[in-house]
């Protein structure tokens, strides 16, 4: 089955398990920038001027695609974004630099050195509040290149000791019971990592830690702390497995499905190893939860999973807004952009990229959040 059919399936799979999963605020508004018959803006509608952006590379295919249409409806707007990853985006936010910010994890309310992130952002929003947005669901690929390899499946501790650099040779034991019948070479593991402060970097950490046993040493964070060479962005670690014989790395999955690399399946303690596809993320995203308040939509993903046919390593990519403070010609732009990233064809058009669209009940919450600017 190819990869773009099983899209149009997980698609309604997606959508149907996010209305069981979360709970719906009643009936709430179409998007804005859904108000016409086929959910576009309306060109009366579009503001002009420029708008800047910057953050997670997880998004870069998807948030490209989505300015692309929605140039198409309004073209006196110029949206840039620079792919530089979660945390210089969210650097970049904070300092002004940026209107709004691509980021895999949800602001940080708990403070390390100084004010937490969502502290200094509200500073940033002229003590207003800035939302966590979820705009993008991107599978995390274990994405791996062995010549002979066409199916590799690993569980939670085995990747953890891999990534960790415990495993350091495809043939270890450990590797070779969990693909019985396959004959993996005795070459060493080249690991490949994200050497830029990382959303997915912390996504993909945060299952290591829930689902390794205690293999993985480190916090989940955005910088990495395991083994491996480091590369920049989702376009240089799938770069450099795809260049690297007897190479895996961890990535969002369209740079995986567009480099032509070998996706692992998943063993979540179900009894059999889940395949990546559409639909078996929106299994594990149907038991995640909205745990922020208000318009605030950052949410809480049960990455320990053991459901079946649920392929337990997602993120969801976030974009970070004021909800007050910016100049109304930016807060026009922000709000007409955004509500096309969250109508039903802004969402629609991110299916044949390796990505899953919002649930109707999310998507339909992110408008009313975006809305809510002023």
């Amino acid at each position: 089955m190819s990869v773009n059919r099983l899209l149009r399936v997980g698609t309604v799979a997606v959508a149907s398990l996010g209305v069981l999963a979360l709970s719906a605020c009643g009936s709430d508004p179409e998007p804005s920038g859904s108000s016409s018959p086929e959910g576009s803006a309306s060109t009366a509608d579009c503001p002009q001027g420029t708008l800047n952006a910057e953050g997670s590379s997880a998004q870069k295919n998807a948030i490209e695609e989505v300015i692309a249409k929605y140039n198409e409806k309004c073209a006196d707007v110029t949206v840039n974004y620079n792919p530089t990853g979660s945390g210089a985006g969210i650097k970049q936010f904070n300092a002004a630099q940026v209107d709004f910010a691509g980021s895999d994890s949800a602001l940080k309310t708990e403070a390390a050195d100084g004010d937490s992130e969502a502290a200094t952002a509200a500073k940033r929003c002229q003590n207003n509040a800035a939302l966590n947005l979820p705009m993008v669901i991107g599978p995390v690929a274990i994405a791996y290149n062995v010549e002979g390899l066409d199916k590799l499946v690993l569980d939670g501790a085995t990747a953890a000791k891999i990534f960790q650099g415990t495993i350091k040779t495809w043939n270890d034991p450990a590797i070779a019971k969990l693909n019985a019948g396959t004959t993996l070479p005795s070459a060493p593991i080249s690991v490949y990592f994200r050497s830029d402060e990382s959303g997915t970097t912390e996504n993909f950490t945060k299952y290591l830690a829930a689902a390794g046993g205690g293999a993985w040493t480190g916090k989940p964070a955005k910088k990495w702390t395991g083994t491996g060479a480091g590369k920049e962005k989702s376009a240089g670690v799938a770069e450099g497995v795809k260049s690297t014989p007897n190479s895996i790395t961890y990535v969002e999955w369209s740079y995986a499905v567009d480099n032509k690399l070998g996706v692992a399946q998943v063993d979540n303690g179900s009894g059999t190893p889940v395949e990546l596809t559409a639909e078996s993320a929106g299994k594990a995203l149907a038991a995640a939860k909205v745990k922020g308040t208000g318009n605030d939509l950052s949410m809480s993903l049960d990455y320990a999973t053991k459901e079946a046919g649920a392929y337990p390593i997602i993120l969801v990519t976030y974009e970070i807004a004021c909800s007050k403070g910016l100049p109304a010609e930016k807060t026009a732009l922000v709000k007409s952009f955004l509500s096309y990233f969250a109508s039903t064809e802004g969402q629609a058009s991110l299916t044949e990229l390796n990505y899953a669209p919002l649930p109707d009940e999310i998507r339909t919450k992110v408008d009313a959040a975006i809305q809510s600017i002023s």
